[in-house]
């Protein structure tokens, strides 16, 4: 690769940090491919001259990509582009006990040869861009679970598809990158009807959308749908304030804070789950089945969507999967 192709492909916009273009553009070039594996890059004399660089530029941008891990340096040879071990990025929304099972089990799916890089984005666009970005090019795989922004297909594009995994959410997804994920809509309703039965021995069907969730919205129009169709006194809160349980209602909650909640509540008012009210929380978790002779719950198996995602890892060839996990109600004394 010579010194005059970056010269034709480095940013000419006045880039302040002209190290910082340099890297960019080199992890750019390796990640999808324009420049492979063992390949020698210019040296920093004629990156310097072609480019209109001084050495000390170019030499920090060298530099920081040796610490990236995605370049070596032979003594009298020059700069080569480094052969990546296998190694996996994984990126995940929060780090709560369901997602705990999906990453127990994705680890122990795993070879513990291989090494494994976690992080969260907290549904922060801004994190989400900084941990793709520094994690280009480093890894042989990457599993990332997206959220709802716009901006997320321009950053997910940094990624070579074949190498990446979207889990969880099928949302803003990139065409030929392989995604394993839930219905968080018609999912919902269907799992919902099959309890029907159950669920019409309550006088009103309250869903709890909290002002602090990040739950996709698209469940709170399919229970609206569900309530609609089944005839049933349905009612959508957004805020924790108007949170306040009634004798004879089943309350649908999206987070765990307010199971808790629903939980004090039911103590302060001598009311008893199952019986005087009743509860569906979403995301199974291991304590459920325990509190109160056991919550109902309506989830996705967490530990199949982790074993599913290790196997997509170890796939030698790149190969293309498309799968979703079937959102089930799992019944339990509460309802």
């Amino acid at each position: 690769m010579t010194a005059d192709f970056f010269r034709t492909i480095l940013p000419h916009d006045g880039h302040d940090l002209k190290y910082k273009a340099i890297e960019d553009t080199i992890t750019t070039a390796i990640s999808d491919g324009t420049i492979v594996q063992g390949e020698i890059l210019p040296s920093v004399n004629e990156m310097s001259k072609s480019c209109s660089l001084s050495r000390d530029t170019v030499y920090k941008a060298y530099s920081n990509l040796k610490k990236k891990g995605l370049v070596e340096s032979v003594p009298n040879r020059g700069y080569f582009v480094s052969k990546p071990e296998s190694r996996v990025f994984m990126l995940l929304d929060t780090f709560k006990a369901y997602k705990e099972v999906l990453y127990h089990s994705f680890r122990k799916t795993l070879p513990e040869d291989i090494p494994l890089d976690i992080r969260f984005h907290h549904y922060n666009i801004n994190v989400f861009e900084t941990a793709v970005k520094e994690s280009v090019g480093k890894y042989s795989k990457y599993v990332i679970m997206n959220f709802d922004n716009p901006r997320i297909e321009k950053i997910l594009k940094k990624i070579p598809k074949e190498k990446l995994l979207l889990i969880d959410w099928n949302i803003h997804t990139i065409d030929g990158a392989s995604r394993i994920w839930q219905d968080f809509g018609q999912g919902v309703y269907d799992a919902l009807q099959g309890s029907i039965d159950k669920i019409k021995k309550y006088k009103k069907f309250v869903c709890l959308y909290p002002e602090f969730t990040d739950h996709p919205k698209e469940t709170v129009q399919y229970i609206n749908k569900f309530c609609a169709d089944n005839g049933i006194d349905g009612e959508i809160l957004y805020s924790t304030k108007d949170f306040d349980i009634k004798f004879g209602e089943i309350y649908f909650l999206v987070s765990d804070r307010t199971l808790a909640m629903f939980l004090d509540q039911c103590q302060e008012k001598g009311l008893v789950p199952g019986k005087s009210v009743g509860v569906i929380s979403f995301n199974e978790t291991p304590m459920k089945k325990y509190v109160y002779g056991g919550i109902t719950v309506l989830s996705t198996d967490f530990d199949l969507m982790g074993r599913l995602a290790a196997q997509f890892v170890l796939g030698g060839e790149p190969r293309y999967i498309d799968v979703k996990i079937p959102t089930t109600i799992i019944l339990r004394d509460s309802l």
